[in-house]
Order: C-alpha cells, then structure tokens, then sequence
C-alpha cells in the first residue's frame, strides 16, 4: 500500500502488474476515481486489462485510505498529482507516457490533464464526466444535506442517483454506500466548488489524443446532450452510452466498460 507525497496531497496508491511474461515494457493505464468513491471501484476492471497493462488506481484527497486534502482541492492540483503518480511508477524515470481514464470528475481533471500534458499520455477516456461544470445538474441539495444531516445522509441520497433499483447485490450496495460516507465532507464540497466553476470547452478542440467518452443513458448530473457536446469538441472522440445505468456506471458496468476500454485500447495500439 504505497503513499506519495505529491506538491499538494497525500496519496494512497496501488500499481498492479499482472502482465503476461511475454509483454515487453508493458504500457500503464492511470484509474482517476470520482467524488465518493476510492481506488476500489475500479476493481471489476481488472480482469479485462490485466494481462496487458499495469494498473494504476489511487485514492483522492479525503477518500479511502488518502488524507483530507490542504485547502488545495482544484482541478489543476488534481491534475499534477496525476502526472506526479505516473512519474512515481515510472520504472526508467524517463516521464513515460500512459493511458489516463477518469470517472466523473476524474473524468473533468483527465481532461484537464489531456490538454495541458499532451505529451504524456497514450489515450484518454472519460467515463459519466463533464467538460462544463456549469452544466451538471441535481447539485443543488449537497451543501444542505452535508452541512445539516451528515455524509451518512448524502450518501443515502447519492445511492439512487449512482444506481438503479437492483443493480448491484446488497452486500455490495452497502459495501458503496459506506466508502461514500466516509468520504471527508469538506473535501467533497471542495470538489464540489472546483467543478462546479471550470469550462475546458475553448482547449478541446485542439486536443489530438485518441478518446473514448463512455456514458451512462440515465446519469441525473450529466444529461447525454452535455456528452454528445463533448464528443462533437474532441477530433478524435469515440461516444458509446451505456442503456440502463446511472453515474454509478463504471461500478455497476464494470465489465461491461472494461470490455469496451480493451477495445479500444487494442485499436490505439
């Protein structure tokens, strides 16, 4: 259980590498985790890259096994400490280049990441995020419900948005729920505010990267209209929307979008 000093934060990180034997320097794929969530979700991903790719997930400021962050909970800080974990499993020291993906507002600081260090990265894909924070919905009642009821109550609240009835069994369920209260309440409302204020709209176009935008149908943030926009910025944008999933997507879908990401990452290389 690795930790790392980044210019800003303390992170917990977990570099698998399960590659096959025959694998010659073996490329990275970076798991950027949303609000409420930690390293874990990813973990349904795994089967479908691990044979191929290290994988490289870590904990945000504030989630799972990370500390709160210092007041310097920003889009651009999310985005060094991206470009910091890849040079920390970076066995030349050579500022290697590696996949990035992100999950909602993971999603928003790959972007961010994609424009800014172009150079770094193999390809890019973002899952149920935005490139405008202005435009995401049904936010209005986190600060209410943090501040006045507890992050047992918000995370209550934010289950029926993330899934549908029945979508994942009830140890599981549970299992979710609890990672997202224990979330540091502060650090989510920072998170909150950072996304809330950033358009990355005038840099896309000029984004080359290979990327895949996957999203769910029924996501109460993001409607599909918001990423059909973000997939007509980027010249090189794949769309694919998940039918019957909420935010909660990549764990819900996990197979499902690990599938989709090997594909597509077949195809890049």
């Amino acid at each position: 259980m690795p930790e790392l000093d980044t210019a800003a934060h303390r992170l917990h990180y977990d570099l698998t590498d399960l590659t096959a034997p025959w694998i010659e320097a073996p490329e990275t794929i970076l798991f950027h985790h949303g609000v409420g969530a930690n390293g874990h979700c990813w973990q349904g991903w795994m089967p479908a890259l691990q044979d191929r790719y290290r994988l490289l997930t870590f904990d945000l400021p504030g989630h799972g096994r990370s500390q709160p962050g210092d007041g310097d909970i920003t889009i651009d800080a999310m985005m060094d400490d991206v470009i910091a974990l890849a040079d920390a499993v970076d066995e030349n020291g050579d500022g290697a280049k590696f996949h990035l993906i992100g999950e909602s507002v993971g999603g928003t600081v790959a972007l961010r990441t994609a424009t800014e260090h172009p150079d770094r990265l193999l390809s890019l894909t973002v899952s149920n995020g935005a490139h405008r924070g202005g435009s995401i919905q049904n936010l209005d009642f986190w600060h209410g419900v943090i501040e006045g009821e507890g992050m047992s109550a918000w995370s209550d609240r934010m289950m029926s948005h993330r899934f549908f009835d029945g979508a994942l069994p009830e140890p599981v369920s549970t299992w979710y729920r609890t990672q997202q209260a224990s979330a540091d309440p502060d650090t989510v409302l920072a998170l909150l505010k950072t996304l809330v204020g950033t358009d990355l709209s005038p840099q896309l176009p000029d984004l080359m990267l290979p990327t895949l935008l996957m999203h769910p149908d029924s996501s109460p943030f993001i409607p599909v209209p918001v990423m059909a926009d973000l997939h007509a910025l980027i010249p090189r944008a794949q769309l694919r929307i998940v039918p019957h999933a909420k935010h909660g997507m990549p764990f819900s879908h996990a197979a499902e979008c690990s599938e989709t990401l090997r594909a597509f990452l077949d195809e890049v290389s």
